[in-house]
């Protein structure tokens, strides 16, 4: 059999018949999650109407799918490496089907919540595979090349992923979740004709299934008192969800080093640069998550856009993550990440202020339009940077872990700070369907996100290095790791989340 024809992992040619659908199945699939997660924002403000939500159970509807979303994803990692890569990311899409479905039918905003806890669940199985199953399953000298196609074609679903929603919510907010199970099915079937690959080490590593429970306790009591807390006045359950978040942590800080082979592999943060660059991803990806959750709902609250134009007008930013992103990975190559991601984040901040301009009767030429093209600028310049920074400080034995952990801690931040800053901000209550309320607390969240992602620019200033050759690990000058680092990109919102 000619190498070209190969269906053994690691031989696929990216231009055959099982490259192709290799293609496919891992565009198809990550396309359902990074639709999801662009989509749903558009379609709150008519889903509240439509349900009778107020603004906790709206946060809810967001936070639910992140916290079991960054609870389980690198469990999920773990479990593609034992039982098959393609084994778990075809339960993880069928998984997020059904899910879908269920959340399409949802009678009430409390089913709807829970349909979307369960549809986290899927996003884990499914969202650390892609990139692992095209790494596997290609030969060597076709893998960057699958990355860039993965990377684009995904791009294409991120792209017109708001604009979608806008219209689909236009008909029915329901539609939002059935669109994707054609596409999840398209993934389901194309996935049989690629060839399954597992790690072989993981066979007899244990799975750390108390760490993924501890930290399932601790991000959803954490984000149960955030959220509920200011809601309730501080009763006794949202005291008592704190404390168990305080001792979920503790419990996990005193187990995770004891294992061999552990969940959250804190060895990791010894190295300053991987240390600084989850810094970073914490403070940056914190704020934007509130801005990509707040700011479609002020614009149709507030300004009084419908869910088309809410939809459209953050298209600008995914344009231009779309064909600035590949000439950021040359520039970090020949700069190094300090000065791309220090820069990079400070105009993130800039542009974060620059949307306080959006108010009633804003104009998105001149209010909204200049804020989404500093922000979409700073953010093309920062996250492919961020992600390379942190893998590209490890050896390449250990880059899996590295990508799991980067991606698990830009989904906590967005988890915290979504419960977190709208409380803050006294967005309670009704204030997320009132336009006065609204108004005034988004002025306050885009400050509060702005300080964030300022700390995350004088971090990458203070700790990153300046100089490519300060990356390193022996992998740093191999072209096809380079490019392979580039394209990872675990952003859940305008996309930029992947792994939205």
């Amino acid at each position: 059999m000619n190498q070209s024809d190969s269906n053994v992992p690691g031989l696929v040619a990216l231009g055959s018949r099982t490259g192709r659908l290799l293609i496919l199945t891992t565009v198809a699939g990550s396309a359902v999650a990074q639709l999801t997660a662009t989509v749903v924002n558009v379609a709150l403000p008519t889903m509240a109407t439509k349900l009778g939500a107020n603004s906790s159970e709206q946060q809810w509807v967001i936070n639910g799918y992140l916290l079991t979303l960054a609870s389980l994803i690198l469990i999920g990692g773990s479990l593609g490496d034992r039982f098959g890569r393609l084994r778990v990311y075809r339960i993880g899409v069928a998984w997020f089907c059904v899910t879908s479905l269920l959340c399409a039918l949802a009678s009430n905003i409390t089913v709807l919540i829970a349909a979307r806890l369960l549809q986290g669940v899927g996003a884990a199985l499914l969202t650390p595979g892609s990139l692992a199953i095209i790494e596997a399953t290609l030969r060597p000298q076709d893998r960057p090349r699958g990355v860039g196609e993965w990377s684009g074609l995904g791009g294409i679903a991120s792209a017109v992923g708001p604009l979608i929603g806008g219209l689909l919510v236009a008909v029915s907010w329901r539609w939002i979740f059935l669109v994707n199970i054609p596409i999840a099915l398209v993934a389901v079937v194309a996935s049989f004709g690629v060839p399954e690959s597992h790690d072989p080490d993981a066979r007899n590593a244990p799975l750390d299934w108390v760490g993924a429970f501890l930290t399932t306790s601790l991000l959803a009591s954490a984000s149960y008192a955030l959220i509920q807390g200011p809601e309730d006045s501080w009763g006794t359950l949202d005291l008592a969800a704190a404390a168990l978040a305080v001792a979920s942590l503790v419990a996990l800080m005193l187990w995770e080093p004891r294992l061999r082979a552990p969940m959250l592999p804190s060895g990791l943060f010894k190295g300053t640069v991987f240390a600084t660059a989850n810094l970073v991803t914490f403070l940056v990806y914190g704020g934007m998550g509130v801005v990509f959750f707040l700011l479609p709902i002020q614009v149709q609250v507030v300004a009084g856009f419908s869910p088309v134009a809410a939809g459209a007008s953050m298209l600008p930013v995914t344009v231009l993550m779309f064909f600035l992103s590949p000439k950021v990975g040359d520039l970090n190559q020949r700069v190094g990440p300090r000065w791309p991601l220090a820069v990079g984040t400070m105009l993130i901040a800039i542009g974060t202020v620059l949307l306080r301009r959006v108010g009633p009767a804003a104009d998105y030429t001149t209010d909204v339009l200049p804020a989404v093209l500093v922000f979409g600028l700073g953010l093309a310049l920062s996250v492919t940077t961020v992600t390379s920074a942190a893998l590209g400080s490890v050896s390449p034995a250990k880059a899996g872990a590295a990508s799991g952990t980067n991606n698990a801690v830009s989904r906590t931040a967005q988890l915290m700070c979504i419960a977190a800053v709208p409380s803050l901000v006294g967005l309670t209550g009704s204030a997320l369907s009132e336009a006065g309320p609204l108004n005034a607390g988004f002025r306050q969240a885009m400050y509060i996100n702005a300080a964030l992602v300022a700390l995350g620019s004088l971090a990458a200033a203070v700790g990153l290095p300046s100089t490519s050759s300060g990356r390193g690990h022996e992998g740093a000058h191999d072209p096809q790791a380079r490019q392979h680092r580039r394209f990872e990109c675990p952003v859940d919102g305008a996309h930029a989340s992947p792994e939205m």
